[in-house]
This record gives C-alpha cells, structure tokens and sequence, in this order.
C-alpha cells in the first residue's frame, strides 16, 4: 500500500515538474517586454479612466507617451501643469504648460427664452428623447434636459439648473474630458479652450433652421444673420447652414461680435462688464 502511495506521489511531482518546465520556457518564448516609465507615467496620470485623452484608460495613455517620449500630441484632460511636469522628470524632458480646457452649452434655450410648447412624459433620457421629440420648446435641436451629461460626468462638474432646466457646468469642477460631450445626443456640449483668465467666446446655439423659425421657438437662438461675422476683423467666425460659429483659434476675444448679435446668441463669459460712459 505505501509502495502504491509513494508511486502516485513521485508521479504526481513528476507532472508538476514537467509543467513547470513547459510553463518556464513558454513564458521566456512569450515574453513582452514593458518599459517601466511605463507603471512610472501611470502613476503621475490622475487615474480616472475617463477616456477623455482617446485612450481606454490612463495606462494607454501612459504607454503611448513612453513609446513616444514625449508629451507632444497627448492630452491629460484631467491633469495640471504639475502633472506634465511630473511626466516630463521621468521621460527627462522639457515640460510644457499645458492648455486647459472646458465643456461649454451651445444652447441657451431657458424655460423663459423657450417656452414651453409641449410636455415630454416618458424614459428621461436624452437619449431617448432625441429618437421621438423635438423638445418640449419645438426646437429640434436645443437641449433636452433629461440629464444625460449629468449621469456621465464622473467628476460632478454638470448638474441641472432647476429654473433655466438646462445643464450649468461649474468651471472648478470641470477638466474637459468630453464624456458629455458623447453623452449628449444633440451635440450641444463642446470642449473649448478654458481661456486667459477663463474668458472665451462662443455661440450658444445649434439651431440650424432659418432664422425666423428658429427664433419663433427661442428667442436667443441665432438667426443667420452673418452681423457677427461682418464685424469681426479677424475672420474667426463663419455662418454655415443658418448659424454661426466662432473658431477659438482666431478669435482675440475682442467682443465686438458680442454687441454685434441681435440676438444675444453669443456669450462672452468671465469678462468684467463694460465700462459706462458718464455723461459730460
């Protein structure tokens, strides 16, 4: 009987060790290399996973940037300056500032400026909203206020206002990884950049229908006048399809496009308010 036990015991050690030594030589053959800047970068990314820089996650990211060796081309939405600079120590690089960014509302329609046509009474979701009404102001392409954005932003950077029922986005919060801007199935929620002193200028309006129809379901949507475009000296704004839009890029935040806008579709955020004229 011991003789029985003893011969099932060096068998069962002989096939151990037999796979071991198949698994040793197997992962030697299949073996893949990782740089450790790699787990290194990881580490100084903020780690939320949003998805915002296009990558699945921040060890995408972080893997990317390694085999790149630079920073040039890759955005952390969610990181700082002190986040780059940490990555540039250990790629031993220049670190450069980074460009921060911001989700803004192309849409201004408030319960005051769109009134309310009809009444939505189904999922709330924006979603599927979008697949079976126009909007309960009837312009079918201002926001919806289910809160789409809202259950997407992982940051708690929206929520719904409860007087305008649009979504306020709080600029501390917010890192403009462009979750709700995926969210949205309007489009209306754009990733701009934050500005000198988080000023910037944009259109808040998506609408593309004719101006007299788009203004008979709000009174703040853009009619397609080209006024904006006509005044700006910089050509940064272009009217297609009935509506204009403002290109971050050549805009010199000059404002006059702003006082231009018979309509008051266009905002200019965080800018102190105009000096008034005394009277002599």
């Amino acid at each position: 009987m011991s003789n029985v036990i003893l011969l099932a015991a060096l068998s069962l050690g002989l096939v151990a060790f037999v796979a071991a030594v198949i698994l040793f030589f197997v992962s030697k053959a299949f073996y893949v290399y990782e740089d450790p800047r790699v787990e290194q970068v990881a580490d100084k990314l903020p780690l939320a996973n949003c998805g915002g820089c296009g990558f699945a996650g921040c060890k995408g990211l972080a893997e990317a940037i390694v085999k790149a060796g630079s920073m040039e081309g890759f955005m952390c939405p969610a990181g700082t300056d002190q986040t780059i600079a940490e990555i540039a120590t250990v790629l031993g690089i220049e670190a450069t500032a980074a460009n921060p960014r911001i989700a803004v509302l192309r849409c201004n329609g408030s319960c005051a400026n769109a009134p309310v046509k009809a009444f939505y009474d189904s999922a709330l979701s924006c979603a599927y909203a979008a697949s079976i009404f126009a909007g309960e102001s009837a312009c079918p392409y201002g926001c919806l206020g289910c809160g789409d954005c809202v259950s997407a932003c992982r940051f708690e950077a929206i929520a719904m206002d409860s007087e305008t029922k649009l979504p306020k986005i709080f600029e501390d919060k917010c890192v403009g990884c462009s979750v709700c801007v995926r969210a949205c199935p309007r489009k209306l929620l754009e990733i701009r950049k934050k500005g000198k002193l988080g000023r910037r200028i944009y259109v808040a309006c998506a609408n593309e229908e004719k101006g007299a129809t788009a203004k008979k379901n709000c009174a703040v949507a853009c009619i397609g006048c080209s006024k904006c475009a006509k005044v700006c000296t910089f050509e940064a704004i272009k009217v297609e399809n009935f509506l204009a839009y403002i290109d971050e890029d050549l805009c010199k935040l000059c404002r006059k496009c702003v006082n231009e806008c018979p309509t008051a579709a266009i905002h200019a955020t965080n800018f102190p308010p105009p000096k008034v004229k005394e009277a002599e």
